[in-house]
Order: structure tokens, then C-alpha cells, then sequence
């Protein structure tokens, strides 16, 4: 056989060859859908114990999944990191994350957020607060001096808990507002400072009178009004966050278009009032990764507060740093 007329069927054979295997894959990836998926696991923040999730969660992924046609099960977990995890590694599919989580999810699991949590009264965002026992010899003191005002001027005498860090509104909003701003690093500043791990936790501290002030989301006040209506009399507010950007409901990238859109028009139009009241909420609307920009900037700013206040950087180091932070700013801006 003449040589270049074998190098011309050789390469044309490898082309070939070449071509089957990428349609091979665009097939593979086109059966990836509804009749492929027989079930999806929906993540559940860890915002209280499982024990009170479950009677909440099973009839909203019952709806689901009769809706959608596929099974869905919630997933439940004690940390935010670990629904993250789940969501990176493909275990998770689907989830109900906060703001900071989300943010975290976007860069490390491929989430998108497609729907945003509207509250019972309307509204699209909620508080952080901090709280303590009204029996505790600090509240009134703390009430007269502003909340966040009294913790800043008596954090030495304090015990003191955080959520979890990946919590927005009990660890990022009042780490941002009370601590930086003024900057204390909260970590030096407390008698002893714990994370608990959800809001639940943090309540239930300062109820049963095991840490001084706490943070927690005025929405798991509001269902510690449900779930444990005892320890919620025990529990004053003493001071109120900037409003936070409502929850987002999120799906990974690479799940089929199909699934996606009916999991869209499912959050879209869910409006049982039952169900959706034992989330104390009033539904969802369609949202975008914009939404929450607001978050984006709040980590920033924290960022640049932290990066000047750090005694083992060099000027020329903090200003490099501060530089590649306000850089990270005017692009979410």
C-alpha cells in the first residue's frame, strides 16, 4: 500500500474513532435525565435537631416528589460544611442553604440558586440577633446599653456563642457588625467563646443558662416558639441585625434541564399554607446568584478589616492583599 495513502486512512480512522467517542459521551450526557435519576437528596441546614426537622421536612419532600415524578429525600445534617461536602461530591443534589453557604457551595460544589425564600409576613430577608436569659443579671443592663454595645464593652466577663461559621446569620452578620467594625477579634475578646453549632444549640445555651449571649436568626426564635415554647420564654432579644438576604434553594449545575425546571415550577407554585407555615414562611420566588452580593461584600469587607489589623503582615503585604480584596469588591459591584 502507498505510505501516505495508509497515513491518510490511518488518521481518518482515528478521527473516526475520535468522533464516536465524544458523541458516545454527548449520548451518555443527554440520558442523564428524569428516567435516569431515580432519586434526589435535598439537603436540610442544620438550623435545629433532626428529631424536629423531620416532621417539617417530610411533607414538603413528599409534595416534591410527587410533583417532579422522583423521589426526594432529605438529607440531614449537623453542619453546613457537611452539606456543602455532600453537594461537592455529588451526594447532594439539591439544598435549602443560607447566604454564606451558598456563597461557599458556589465556589467549591457547582451550586446554582434558582428560587429565594419569601417569609410569612412577605418580606425577602430576615435578622440575626443576639439573645440572653431574662433572668441573667447582664439583660437589663445590656437592653439599656444596646446589645451589641454592651457585649463590645464586657466581652472579658462574657461567655459567648456562635453558630456555626458557616452560618450567615449566626456567625457572619454579627461577626461583621459587632466585631470587626470594632475590631475585636471575638476569638481574644470573650471569658469563653464556643461555636454550638445551629441555631437550635445556641438557643437552648442561653435558655438553659450555659453561655451569657448567643447569636440566632429571628426565624429560629420563631420556631422555637413551636418546637420548645419554654425555653423561647426564657430568651431576650438585646440587639437586631441589618437585614440579611432571605435563603436560597439551590441545585447543582450538572443536573439534567429537565429536573431542573420541573424542581423550578415545583418552588415556584408550592402554596400549602400547612406546610409551608411550619417553616414559618409564605413560599419562594424565582432568584438569581446577585441576590446575594450583599453577603459577597459583608465576607470582603470582614476580609479587609482582618488583613489591616494582622501584626505579622508587612505595610506592603496588607496593602497587596487589601488591593486583591477591593479588586474582588468593584467586580461584585
Amino acid at each position: 500500500m502507498d505510505r501516505r495513502l495508509f497515513i491518510q486512512q490511518t488518521s481518518l480512522f482515528t478521527i473516526t474513532l475520535a468522533s464516536a467517542k465524544i458523541l458516545s459521551a454527548c449520548t451518555s450526557n443527554a440520558d442523564k435525565s428524569t428516567a435516569a435519576i431515580k432519586e434526589i437528596n435535598f439537603g436540610v441546614l442544620s438550623t435545629e435537631s433532626q428529631a424536629n426537622q423531620k416532621p417539617i421536612w417530610e411533607p414538603f419532600a413528599a409534595a416534591m416528589s410527587q410533583q417532579i415524578g422522583i423521589t426526594i429525600k432529605p438529607f440531614y445534617v449537623t453542619q453546613y460544611a457537611a452539606v456543602i461536602e455532600a453537594m461537592r461530591f455529588g451526594k447532594v443534589q439539591a439544598a435549602w442553604l443560607g447566604g454564606k453557604s451558598y456563597i461557599e457551595a458556589v465556589k467549591i460544589a457547582d451550586a446554582e440558586a434558582f428560587a429565594q425564600v419569601v417569609s410569612a409576613d412577605g418580606g425577602r430577608g430576615y435578622y440575626s440577633h443576639l439573645i440572653t436569659n431574662k433572668d441573667n443579671p447582664i439583660t437589663a443592663e445590656a437592653i439599656a446599653a444596646g446589645g451589641d454595645k454592651y457585649v463590645i464593652q464586657n466581652a472579658a466577663k462574657l461567655t459567648f456563642a456562635f453558630n456555626d461559621p458557616n452560618s450567615t446569620s449566626g456567625f457572619l452578620v454579627p461577626s461583621y457588625y459587632i466585631f470587626t467594625k470594632n475590631n475585636i477579634d471575638p476569638k481574644k475578646g470573650f471569658k469563653r467563646l464556643i461555636f454550638a453549632g445551629n441555631h437550635e444549640a445556641c438557643a437552648l445555651a442561653v435558655a438553659n443558662k450555659q453561655v451569657d449571649v448567643a447569636t440566632v436568626s429571628n426565624e429560629a426564635l420563631s420556631r422555637l416558639e413551636n418546637t420548645n415554647p419554654k425555653a423561647r420564654q426564657k430568651i431576650e432579644i438585646i440587639w437586631k441585625s441589618p437585614i440579611i438576604p432571605s435563603d436560597p434553594i439551590v441545585y447543582r449545575r450538572d443536573l439534567p434541564n429537565d429536573i431542573k425546571k420541573k424542581l423550578q415550577n415545583f418552588f415556584y407554585n408550592y402554596k400549602d399554607a400547612q406546610v409551608l407555615g411550619q417553616f414559618k414562611i409564605s413560599g419562594f420566588v424565582q432568584a438569581e446568584d446577585k441576590n446575594w452580593d450583599t453577603i459577597r461584600e459583608l465576607e470582603i469587607a470582614k476580609k479587609i478589616q482582618e488583613t489591616q489589623a494582622k501584626e505579622n503582615l508587612s505595610e506592603q503585604e496588607k496593602q497587596q492583599t487589601i488591593a486583591e480584596l477591593n479588586q474582588q469588591l468593584k467586580e461584585i459591584q
